[in-house]
């Protein structure tokens, strides 16, 4: 009788290959595994050698302790570990790595050769691993240290290996990564190159040498020390000032114990620090080094060790608002803050009395400034005597140029054709016909409400559009088209703007060079991180040439992480998304009407490229429902 059973042990080949997934993900991961060994074993030096960003060769070579002939071994075996013997080891781990997978998972997808030798030993140790099978183990003449080669990734797992993006793509990631670990530790030595060129020569300095070093002498001016020491956490570092802040993310840093992580509540109290200080959209940039007793922490939540646990987190979050804080206070870049109360974070039901000589100072900056409202009739009436001054001035030549900006192809801006167009996009999208909106009369009343609202009267009731969605379709299928066409109109630059950038976003540009083109910028290379900025797009809003491309790098990141859309019209999406805020302004009547040729000319002017709507009918029995009600 055949048996029933149809469970069985896995091979551990096929074992390890399961643990690479969560492990492996990419080159990147695999420099971070190995560099972080290297950290453990005490090497003071650390060299990476990449080829095609890792697919070919990752060789990490290190002048740490080495290991013996039965570690080097072992250490390739699931769940061996140097790190932990028993399971209260797990509450207080300070090294890099624990878990004992790292390796047994590079080697089950890689050819992988371990040079390692320990300084009492006269002789090293040899091995070379194929896809989890050893093909050789002898002895080796080999400085002190350990040298891992890591070959073909993903050989034999062909699936994953064709998951891999560009070169320039893996190459960014493996940059992120080899900086956190160098701003983790700038007492080590640490070199990277990639196709025989030298991209990092990091010599061992202190913390905020290693910061200008990675990003820029320009750096030298922003940063603001920032320290905060309590019986729970220690927190020390570096903030960026200000007016510093930049459009893209990537320079925000939290390190626990010296570990890299990622916390989207601790940057939340890092932001609320610096509420009011920098506009809205806009990263500071920072690196936390946070020191807590590891019993406080749970970092053995996932294999790549970025994800952690506090047991007290609001504790750790006001402790971290009130360091950035008091470090934004004493380089008076906002208002002053008593921190000399003893506050008992530990304990958040127990009341804090305010200080009596606390007298907030509040420091508004220009962009945040409003206009004061004044309570005196008299005021008032005079505002509306002095707004008088302007009437007739909506037609000067700023405006009319600031009209043509909305353009796309409209011929004659007088005359509203947005009722015949809304018939034929009707016609043209048989999937939309049911839920078309009818364009109001060519004489029907237009209104914009708050700016943000436009109402319009038509056949059965009131037609409200809103005013961004509707830019976000026009900006939209605008992009897509330069992007297709690469004839992005540009804009030449009287004076050249010349911008840093950091080393993954400057391998980024490189990856996505034509379609910068295309939208309109013109730019060339200066120097290893620095752009000549010679063009911008004829139509985007005025702003500066540094913020404009910033925000344009930041949607390109963004834009990447969409695999479900091809690069035009991911890129088109994110754009339009971002730049439609902008126009979230008065509008004069002839740029209504503007705006509605140009949006019943789309492709669909019911809902946004996301699937937002953007028209919504009041039809006059859904009016009469709700007096009604």
């Amino acid at each position: 009788m055949p048996s029933s059973d149809i469970i069985q042990l896995l091979p551990d080949s096929i074992a390890n290959q399961i643990a690479a997934g969560e492990v492996v993900q990419r080159p990147a991961s695999v420099v971070k595994e190995l560099m972080e060994n290297a950290i453990d074993a005490k090497a003071t030096k650390v060299q990476v050698i990449l080829r095609e960003a890792g697919r070919t060769l990752i060789q990490v070579i290190d002048n740490g302790i080495g290991m013996s002939e039965t570690d080097a071994r072992m250490c390739f075996e699931r769940h061996a570990t140097s790190k932990i013997r028993q399971s209260e080891d797990l509450f207080r781990i300070r090294t890099m790595g624990f878990r004992g997978e790292a390796l047994a998972s590079i080697a089950a997808v890689a050819q992988v050769e371990l040079r390692t030798r320990q300084e009492s030993e006269e002789l090293g140790t040899l091995i070379r691993i194929d896809g989890s099978e050893i093909k050789a183990q002898e002895p080796v003449a080999c400085p002190k240290g350990t040298s891992f080669s890591i070959r073909n990734l993903f050989f034999n797992v062909p699936a994953r290996r064709n998951f891999l993006k560009s070169n320039s793509v893996e190459m960014r990631h493996v940059l992120d990564e080899f900086q956190r670990i160098a701003l983790a530790h700038p007492e080590v030595a640490l070199t990277l190159h990639h196709n025989d060129t030298e991209v990092f020569n990091l010599q061992p300095v202190k913390l905020v040498r290693r910061i200008i070093d990675i990003y820029g002498k320009s750096y030298r001016e922003q940063l603001a020390y920032c320290q905060e020491d309590t019986s729970y956490i220690n927190v020390r570092g570096y903030i960026g000032k200000p007016e510093f802040a930049r459009k893209t993310r990537g320079e925000q840093f939290f390190f626990v114990n010296d570990r890299f992580i990622k916390h989207n509540y601790m940057h939340h109290a890092v932001i609320s620090a610096f509420d009011g200080t920098i506009p809205e959209g806009s990263h500071p940039f920072y690196v936390l080094f946070i020191d807590i007793d590891p019993s406080h922490i749970d970092i053995n939540i996932h294999p790549t060790k970025t994800e952690i646990k506090f047991d007290d987190e609001r504790s750790v979050y006001a402790i971290i608002m009130a360091a950035v804080k008091k470090a934004v206070g004493v380089y008076n870049l906002s208002q002053s803050i008593d921190f000399e109360e003893n506050i008992n974070f530990l304990n958040p039901t127990s009341p804090v009395e305010p200080s009596p000589n606390l007298i907030p100072r509040t420091v508004m900056p220009d962009w945040a400034a409003q206009p004061r409202k004044s309570g005196n009739t008299a005021s008032k009436s005079n505002l509306t005597n002095w707004s008088k001054l302007f009437e007739g001035l909506q037609n000067t030549e700023d405006r009319n140029r600031e009209l043509a900006a909305f353009e796309i192809g409209t011929t004659t801006a007088s005359r509203p054709v947005y009722q015949e167009q809304a018939k034929t996009v009707a016609s043209k999208v048989n999937r939309m016909a049911s839920e078309v909106v009818a364009a109001p009369e060519a004489d029907a009343l237009l209104f914009q409400l708050h700016n943000r609202y436009i109402l319009s009267q038509v056949k059965d009731g009131i037609m409200l559009i809103d005013q961004k969605a509707a830019y976000e379709r026009i900006l939209y299928e605008r992009y897509r088209k330069m992007l297709i066409n690469r004839n992005g109109a540009c804009q030449q630059l009287l004076f050249p703007k010349t911008i840093r950038l950091t080393h993954s976003d400057m391998q980024l540009v490189h990856e996505t060079k034509k379609e910068i083109r295309s939208l309109g910028f013109e730019f060339d290379e200066f120097g290893s991180n620095e752009l000549i900025i010679r063009g911008i797009p004829a139509d985007l809003p005025e702003e500066s040439e540094q913020d404009l491309f910033e925000e344009l790098i930041e949607q390109l990141k963004q834009s990447y992480s969409d695999l479900k859309l091809n690069k035009p019209e991911s890129l088109s999406r994110s754009l339009a998304k971002r730049f439609s805020v902008r126009y979230a302004v008065k509008l004069s009547h002839m740029e209504i009407h503007t705006l509605m040729n140009q949006l019943f000319s789309s492709s669909d002017p019911n809902r946004t490229p996301g699937g937002e709507p953007i028209i919504v009918l009041l039809t006059m029995e859904k009016l009469a429902n709700i007096f009604r009600n």
